[in-house]
């Protein structure tokens, strides 16, 4: 069965993209989603969508169902950076103290690479380095003691990268959910009514959005948005035609990065995006945002494929999901993804 969706904007003068999805069930997807649904917890695979090219392979059952995607939320962030930067408004390289003075004295050569590939040494007040990760309630208020200087050493931190989020609105003189949606998620079709991106309130009279996805203050989404931002990065960055974000920014932020500031070390991450290496089975540009609770958007562009998988129900570990996207690899050897054993009526996924 063909679908056509027509995505007519409900903002007048904004024009939407118009797409064509093929609904299939593949016949060799049901042996990866059985074990997917076996190892993972409540949820299941209900918030499972998986792209190929333009056709939809699976779609849950509550993959319109809008919720927290947790660390995910990174991967936004980053994207707002990419915007900033192809604007000219800073660079990778721009010191973070000159949109935000309280950073001066202790974190004087703190710069947005550092921040977007977790080596910036931030520590706020309440940040205790010998537990968690940088998740105090207090992230905008820097502590006098950072935890290594800015390009030394990769540590993921949470704190960091809501300050992330806090420098790059005065950068942008407006929230970074205010720009993403305006450059990105308008451009490719998101619907407004199924994400969100929730904040901190005004901060020196700018709102601020999570950078981090804690604290319940990051990106709140369904599956099948989640699986457009993924199809958006796998066609680097273009939308029908138009360049929405550089495809330099898109290749750079899904590569890893870490190695070029530290030497020897293998850490695969990008530019908030982890990379070649996360899953040893998958090919080598995979690249995904990965969130608590098995909230992922995987990337294989080997493959022309997104998977988006989101929950509520805990988390499994990254050999239960190499063992799945190995699975999904095999049946894709085999060339039979679009043997459809069925139609899915009420398709609703741009």
């Amino acid at each position: 069965m063909i679908v056509f969706i027509s995505l007519e904007s409900s903002s007048p003068g904004k024009k939407r993209i118009h797409h064509r999805y093929d609904t299939v069930i593949a016949q060799e997807l049901t042996v990866p989603l059985d074990y997917l649904r076996s190892v993972c917890g409540k949820d299941g695979i209900n918030k499972v969508v998986i792209l190929k090219g333009n056709r939809v392979l699976f779609k849950g059952d509550e993959s319109e169902t809008v919720q927290n995607v947790w660390s995910c939320t990174k991967s936004f962030t980053s994207t707002v950076l990419g915007l900033l930067i192809e604007e000219g408004k800073c660079s990778l390289d721009t010191r973070v103290m000159d949109f935000l003075p309280g950073l001066r004295e202790n974190y004087p050569y703190l710069t947005f690479r550092n921040l977007t590939t977790m080596t910036s040494g931030y520590r706020a007040k309440g940040d205790d380095p010998a537990l968690g990760h940088g998740q105090t309630s207090t992230p905008f208020l820097p502590d006098t003691s950072p935890l290594f200087e800015p390009g030394k050493e990769f540590r993921y931190w949470d704190s960091a990268m809501n300050m992330f989020a806090a420098a790059m609105s005065k950068v942008a003189g407006e929230s970074v959910e205010g720009l993403f949606k305006r450059k990105i998620a308008d451009q490719i079709g998101m619907d407004p009514e199924k994400w969100d991106w929730k904040d901190f309130g005004e901060i020196d009279g700018t709102t601020v959005n999570g950078g981090a996805g804690n604290k319940g203050r990051g990106v709140f989404i369904s599956a099948s948005e989640m699986a457009l931002f993924g199809k958006l990065f796998l066609n680097k960055g273009n939308w029908d035609g138009r360049q929405i974000i550089s495809e330099r920014w898109v290749e750079e932020a899904t590569t890893p990065q870490v190695r070029n500031l530290i030497p020897g070390d293998s850490t695969p991450y990008g530019f908030n995006w982890w990379t070649a290496g996360r899953f040893p089975d998958a090919p080598d540009g995979t690249f995904a945002a990965l969130g608590f609770n098995n909230n992922n958007c995987i990337v294989i562009p080997e493959w022309d494929m997104v998977i988006v998988r989101l929950g509520l129900d805990g988390a499994i570990d990254d050999e239960k999901w190499n063992t799945f996207i190995k699975m999904i690899g095999e049946a894709e050897t085999r060339r039979n993804l679009i043997a459809v054993m069925g139609p899915i009526d009420d398709l609703d996924v741009k």
